[in-house]
Order: C-alpha cells, then sequence, then structure tokens
C-alpha cells in the first residue's frame, strides 16, 4: 500500500462553535470509512501552522484518496492538499 499525507485546513466560517466540530468530524469519517472501503487512515494530527490537521493514509488506488479528500471538502468544511509519502528507506535506495 502506498501512503499519502492530507493536510486541512477548516475553513474559518465552518462551525459557529468548537463543539460542532466534533460531529462534524465523526460524520466525515463515517462516510469515508463507507465510500472508500480501500483507505486505511492510519493517524491524524492536530498542528498549529499553516494547516488545522495531518492525516496519514494508505491504499493501493489512489482513487480511494482523491475520494476521501473530497468527501473531506464537501462534508468537512476544509480545504485539502494531498501528496504521496515515501519512506526514507525507499527514497535514498532510488537515488
Amino acid at each position: 500500500m502506498a501512503t499519502y499525507i492530507i493536510l486541512r485546513r477548516i475553513a474559518p466560517d465552518a462551525f459557529q462553535f468548537p463543539k460542532d466540530f466534533e460531529s462534524v468530524a465523526e460524520a466525515v469519517l463515517d462516510k469515508i470509512k463507507q465510500e472508500c472501503p480501500g483507505l486505511v487512515w492510519k493517524e491524524s494530527y492536530a498542528t498549529m501552522g499553516r494547516f488545522d490537521f495531518v492525516d496519514i493514509v494508505e491504499a493501493d488506488d489512489f482513487k480511494q484518496v482523491e475520494k476521501a479528500a473530497m468527501i473531506i471538502r464537501f462534508y468537512g468544511k476544509s480545504s485539502t492538499e494531498t501528496m504521496p509519502a515515501t519512506p526514507w528507506h525507499e527514497f535514498r535506495a532510488n537515488l
């Protein structure tokens, strides 16, 4: 399986109350589980920089990653940036 990084930024006007975020996040993850069975969600991190969250996922089919990113955009009221991630030892071996 290939590894991908999804960087997310929540729209400034996405939620009226911080507590609303939790229910939306659960709904987004449920939708991704339903619609993207080939995607394995490895980890998520909240960050304090340019992006609000960093998600690490794995998939054999990039179309699953694309679909998950679109679900995050539409249902999660976020912008996303997605990129493949190569483990350091594999990257060095390819040089």
